[in-house]
């Protein structure tokens, strides 16, 4: 059967050119991948871009050259297989045809008789990486944005060769890395430098002239003049990690991501079988991933955080935008400070910070600067540029500093009465157009703007922990917030390279709203009497980031017992109050040591006599969220369910394979039966009907 085409496929063309090179006898035949676009449409490759590449090869093998080599247009090299080609594909044989037209094409590379390059200028991901292995040589442009094998992430896996050449080329543990970690640690990419040192790469060269150089270094390997040697790959160890990995993986996921076992698989069938039969068990993988619910979820995530996140639903027009000259912090804490350091990366602009003494606004802005020191140390940032932001950020007793501002953010102790007096009194000393920004995670917008002169220019900034971490950003608007404020508050948040999210000013907005309601049942069961390590473990087949105790410990039991509070005065019916929480929050002691219950804290807890198990546990949990999120639609919380499924992802790590949440509880069934209604049409972010 062939292959499925793709009618929507931005084909990505493989084009040949011979070029004379000082030192050779013959031309090297450069192949370079481009689909017609700039660098913000990266090239892929679907049936036809494989084609393309097929005919390249062939073309550049007759002309008999002194080597081949494959770069990419400027900026972007191949970030993989075109995605968007997957939904067309109906059953296993089709898929099975996609694998081996990527493993028949790229084995020409690796069975070249003629000297194979990979000139990689730039973004390198997927099969676009695999591309590249299956090159006998790899230059690297230090200029290059990511790196990665990112299936995992997805719900599939290296498709295309990458689970058996990459462990052969930088060994196991570093492959284990690369293809099942780094896309679970919410898809981490690799440095270029990082990647040159694993091995990734044989030499790293300045972007500048990176062509030029890798062409120069080429013909210098194919003269014998430039040796290139290879660390030789260590087996004995190998057992052993594949061994530890899958402890891992149990432990972390308990089996709920299909597509990490079956990478691990490969990689452990990668140490001895023939590179063949390690392609062919690929082949079968993807055949089976490809027909994954769990896959098409994943898909739909990936696309919620490429697209929907870039362009945000409701937004105001970008022309209605004041430009932000400077910024002013409210408050010198560990938040406060992490924000100004945010502000003044990604702004440039001066950030001042205020709190009620000059030692705890000196210890803001020494975490600040001790920051800068700590990315210098990294390389992440050059002495000069150092030097520029320490001096942007600033600090002050007297808000006076303020009046000059032209976005006010206040990261203030969680109490409405306590923020509304903060806006009172910087509204007398701050300009009529300057943005009033909160950082509240639950408290209500409007009435914190209430008695305001100038309500129209407050609006919630809800950031989440850690801030340079996290992507998501809560754009709350309250009912008098104008266009104008909410602009440049979507301005800002882009230029702080966050993904913004608009949303109604309700209780707790989304993320907080529906953790706590799903924390509300955990405790909930544990208050009846259910032992803490199964209502804790309950949750464990959806391989959610952290278990619900970890996420208490997290933010804090203090703050996840307010935010309860706050949510079960709005809610009383769906949100109760636990006095275990409260019990724990009022101790003082952390609730976990060392990833167990603390004892005395356990000591502290007094149950009832009808424990659940783990099964009701985990139902009446996602009952409840379903509920919730049916109950914030109806609302008008955020415009739609993708919505809910981009903050929990971006906001609180959920994973791609769940599709943030809503097309995991419409495929359990369990919105349908608690609500009477799917969130998502068939189809989408799962298999047809």
């Amino acid at each position: 059967m062939s292959t499925v085409q793709n009618p929507n496929e931005v084909v990505t063309k493989a084009l040949l050119r011979l070029v004379a090179v000082p030192g050779l006898d013959r031309p090297a035949a450069l192949i370079t991948l481009d689909n017609g676009f700039d660098h913000r449409k990266p090239n892929t490759l679907g049936p036809a871009g494989l084609a393309s590449l097929d005919e390249a090869i062939t073309a550049a093998l007759a002309a008999e050259p002194a080597l081949v080599a494959v770069t990419g247009k400027p900026y972007i090299f191949c970030v993989g297989a075109d995605v968007t080609g997957i939904p067309l594909v109906t059953d296993r044989e089709q898929a099975l045809e996609l694998g081996r037209l990527g493993h028949r094409v790229f084995a020409r590379l690796r069975d070249s008789a003629v000297p194979t390059f990979a000139f990689v200028n730039g973004a390198a991901m997927g099969g676009g990486l695999e591309l590249a292995l299956h090159c006998h040589y790899r230059t690297l442009s230090g200029g290059a944005a990511a790196l990665a094998l990112p299936e995992v992430s997805l719900g599939l896996v290296p498709g295309w060769g990458g689970t058996q050449l990459l462990p052969n080329l930088i060994g196991i543990p570093m492959a284990t890395q690369v293809i099942i970690q780094n896309p679970l640690m919410q898809n981490r990419m690799l440095k270029p430098k990082q990647a040159a040192e694993m091995g990734i790469a044989d030499v790293l060269l300045e972007p500048a002239d990176f062509l030029e150089r890798s062409l120069e270094w080429a013909a210098g390997v194919v003269r014998g003049t430039v040796p290139v040697s290879r660390p030789e790959v260590d087996r004995e160890m190998w057992d052993g990690v594949m061994f530890f990995a899958k402890q891992t993986l149990d432990e972390r996921l308990h089996g709920a991501v299909p597509a990490a076992y079956r990478a691990l698989e490969l990689l452990g069938l990668a140490k001895d079988a023939p590179f063949e039969v390690g392609t062919a068990a690929e082949d079968e993988a993807l055949a089976d991933l490809v027909l994954s619910e769990e896959l098409r979820s994943g898909l739909y995530a990936f696309d919620l955080v490429q697209r929907r996140a870039r362009k945000p639903v409701g937004a105001p027009p970008a022309t209605l935008a004041r430009p932000v000259t400077k910024v002013g912090i409210v408050g010198a804490g560990l938040m406060a400070s992490q924000l100004a350091l945010l502000f003044a990366r990604r702004l440039q602009v001066p950030v001042v910070l205020t709190d009620l003494d000059q030692t705890r606004v000196d210890k803001g802005v020494a975490y600040v600067h001790g920051e800068i020191e700590k990315l210098v140390g990294k390389g992440r940032l050059d002495t000069g540029t150092a030097a520029k932001l320490r001096g942007l950020v600033g600090g002050s007793v007297d808000k006076s500093v303020f009046a000059d501002a032209d976005f006010v953010i206040e990261a203030v102790f969680e109490d409405l009465g306590v923020k509304k007096q903060v806006w009172a009194e910087l509204e007398k000393i701050v300009s009529p157009e300057a943005v009033l920004a909160t950082n509240t995670s639950s408290l209500s917008i409007t009435a914190m703007a209430a008695d305001l002169e100038h309500p129209e220019r407050v609006v919630g900034f809800h950031f989440f922990n850690p801030v340079a971490v996290l992507p998501l950003l809560e754009i709350v608007r309250g009912e008098r917030t104008d266009d104008a404020t909410l602009a440049t508050a979507f301005a800002v948040g882009k230029e702080l390279r966050k993904s913004c999210v608009l949303v109604k000013d309700a209780p707790a907005f989304v993320v907080n709203r529906l953790l706590t309601r799903f924390i509300g049942e955990i405790f909930s069961a544990v208050d009846a009497g259910t032992p803490l390590a199964v209502a804790d473990s309950a949750l464990d087949p959806l391989g959610l980031p952290m278990r619900p105790l970890a996420l208490v410990q997290l933010v804090g039991p203090a703050v996840a017992y307010h935010t309860g509070a706050t949510l079960h005065a709005a809610f009383p019916d769906r949100y109760g109050t636990s006095e275990n929480l409260r019990r724990i929050a009022e101790s003082g002691r952390p609730l976990l040591v060392d990833g167990e219950v603390d004892p005395e804290v356990a000591a502290l807890l007094q149950v009832g006599d009808q424990p659940l198990d783990a099964a009701q546990v985990r139902q009446r949990a996602l009952d409840a969220v379903a509920q919730e999120i049916r109950l914030m639609l109806d609302e008008g919380v955020v415009a739609g369910a993708a919505d809910i499924d981009l903050c929990l992802i971006l906001g609180a790590g959920w994973p791609f394979h769940l599709g943030g949440i809503t097309p995991y509880l419409d495929r359990s069934g369990t919105s349908e039966r608690v609500t009477g209604q799917r969130f998502l049409p068939y189809g989408v972010a799962g298999l047809p009907a």
